[in-house]
């Protein structure tokens, strides 16, 4: 198959390391894969280097390499909207977020002109199946890490999501950085192999690829106890689910901190989660079946 990935995204978020996740596994399983995204993205300079054919995410430019392709896969709102206007292709779509635009005219067309859904979560699959789409184009395909070589030395800080999203928990963890030491990570696998344990903040989440990666490193969890994210951490096997108040994410995290055995035994089961459940060779070979799927329809 040539596969036509579009990404508007200019920054290297989750959704943009599973997009090159999937391009880099997809090219090695023998199909050839083209990204449309914002010039010089940090996504489009990545795949670049992977081998992936590059362009920029115009309108004319969208509708040339759709014509030349087998199927267009959209892995964002924005890209979503322009697929929907301008491919006659098959078009699969990737819903990431916990949300979805008020319905409308125009959003009722956009939606209905995919040929199948990928969503992240059973969470995000509730709620485009609450939105009209049909159970049967919606796919539950849920985010991949890399397994790394060796787990966290577990030997350095209590580490969260450097994040400007402002649903990232911003307060909160002002909050308890004045009371706890807290490493802000804009590189989280660096930080990742020597924390302690990872606090992942948020208010809305679709899954939580962030929460996912520390466990791929052997770290324990305190998350927020949110739809998504619950897919992810196994409340008190993996780490643990706490409400969104400074006195309930200070409790978990001392926890972990000072009971050293039971933070080792959560990380490990956190990354055995990981390689059973999370991998890239279950995202390539499912997005795959989808693919085939939505060339049928």
């Amino acid at each position: 198959m040539r596969i036509l990935h579009l990404d508007s995204g200019r920054e290297m978020r989750g959704g943009q390391w599973q997009a090159l996740y999937l391009m880099d596994g997809l090219r090695c399983a023998g199909h050839e894969c083209v990204l449309l995204s914002p010039r010089n993205s940090p996504l489009a300079q990545r795949a670049l280097a992977a081998g992936v054919q590059i362009g920029i995410l115009r309108p004319l430019t969208i509708v040339r390499a759709a014509r030349a392709s087998d199927l267009v896969h959209a892995h964002c709102g924005r890209s979503h909207t322009l697929a929907s206007v301008l491919v006659r292709r098959p078009v699969v779509v990737s819903r990431r977020v916990a949300f979805l635009s008020a319905p409308s005219l125009r959003s009722k067309f956009q939606y209905s002109r995919a040929a199948h859904y990928i969503a992240v979560s059973e969470y995000v699959r509730r709620l485009l199946i609450d939105r009209g789409l049909r159970p049967d184009r919606v796919t539950v395909i849920h985010d991949a890490v890399p397994l790394p070589d060796r787990a966290s030395q577990r030997d350095g800080d209590l580490v969260a999501l450097d994040s400007s999203d402002p649903l990232k928990g911003g307060e909160l963890l002002r909050s308890i950085a004045q009371q706890i030491p807290v490493r802000l990570s804009s590189d989280l696998p660096s930080d990742l192999s020597h924390a302690r344990v990872f606090l992942y903040v948020t208010e809305s989440e679709g899954l939580g690829s962030a929460a996912l990666l520390a466990m791929s490193y052997g770290v324990p969890v305190v998350a927020s106890d949110v739809e998504g994210l619950r897919e992810v951490v196994v409340d008190g096997a993996t780490g643990l689910l706490v409400p969104n108040t400074a006195p309930g994410i200070l409790a978990g995290v001392r926890t972990l901190l000072e009971d050293h055995e039971l933070a080792a035994r959560m990380g490990m089961a956190g990354r055995q989660r990981v390689e059973q459940k999370f991998s890239l060779a279950r995202l390539i070979s499912e997005t795959i079946e989808v693919y085939k799927k939505a060339l049928t329809c």
